[in-house]
């Protein structure tokens, strides 16, 4: 806007669009990520622009972001000891140091403060940034690769942080959070529990069932000890007569 004063100020932001995955910087109109972890495909936007006449004028346009899917695997967690809402007010100046000391190209794929009360926005002094590096191919560089490249440029990222921040920068690895399981994978620890509990309830009849015949294997075998002491226990008719003994027998 070749206007002066506040005819000439701009302000950007974004009207429609995934508000929720995109924020835009409202001075500069550079638009970054705030949450797009496992998602892929083509986001249409629409930025505006005002400035800040008595009568604002407006113009509106449209971009187009591509996200290309990347393996959650090779995502890095860098924590800064500052405020969530003042970190997002510096995506840009924090992506643009960590590219030229890290090399790559980076990505801000996340910011997010563990606090999830909106005071925290501006109380909870560490913020999570979650970030995935590319190299001249377009290809993910390792995530240990990248960990191993922060340690060495700690000094110097912190550094030039301070000038971001003008405050003392500390930044640290923490640990990205873990892709939630599949629907797929699920289901399948859902069926393996449930098959290895049927195997068990199948294994315990089966041994209870040889217990039951052992025992009854064991009462006949003691039926049949005591009518071999007394083969005149009993005869065909189960006469009281045959608990006689025949006379030639008492001779």
């Amino acid at each position: 806007d070749p206007d002066s004063g506040d005819n000439g100020l701009l302000l950007y932001s974004l009207v429609r669009g995934q508000t929720n995955e995109f924020d835009i910087n409202e001075h500069t109109g550079q638009i970054f990520t705030v949450s797009v972890a496992g998602k892929a495909g083509t986001f249409n936007l629409e930025v505006q622009a005002a400035d800040q006449g008595t009568r604002s004028l407006t113009a509106r346009t449209t971009v187009s972001v591509t996200v290309d899917s990347s393996s959650r695997s090779n995502i890095v967690m860098v924590v800064l000891n500052q405020k969530i809402n003042v970190v997002e007010r510096n995506s840009a100046e924090v992506q643009r140091v960590l590219e030229d000391k890290l090399g790559w190209n980076v990505y801000v794929v996340n910011i997010y403060s563990m606090e999830s009360e909106r005071k925290a926005r501006s109380s909870t002094n560490e913020t999570q940034v979650n970030i995935i590096a590319f190299d001249e191919a377009h290809q993910e560089i390792p995530a240990e690769d990248v960990k191993r490249k922060l340690r060495e440029q700690k000094a110097d990222i912190d550094l030039e942080l301070e000038k971001v921040f003008s405050a003392y920068v500390s930044t640290a690895i923490g640990e990205a959070p873990a892709a939630p399981a599949s629907p797929e994978l699920v289901a399948a620890i859902v069926l393996g529990v449930l098959l290895a509990g049927t195997f068990v309830a199948f294994l315990v009849y089966v041994l209870l069932d040889l217990k039951r015949k052992r025992k009854q294997d064991l009462v006949k075998k003691v039926d049949i000890m005591e009518g071999m002491d007394n083969p005149w226990a009993a005869d065909k008719n189960g006469s009281l007569k045959s608990l006689e003994k025949p006379e030639h027998m008492n001779n």
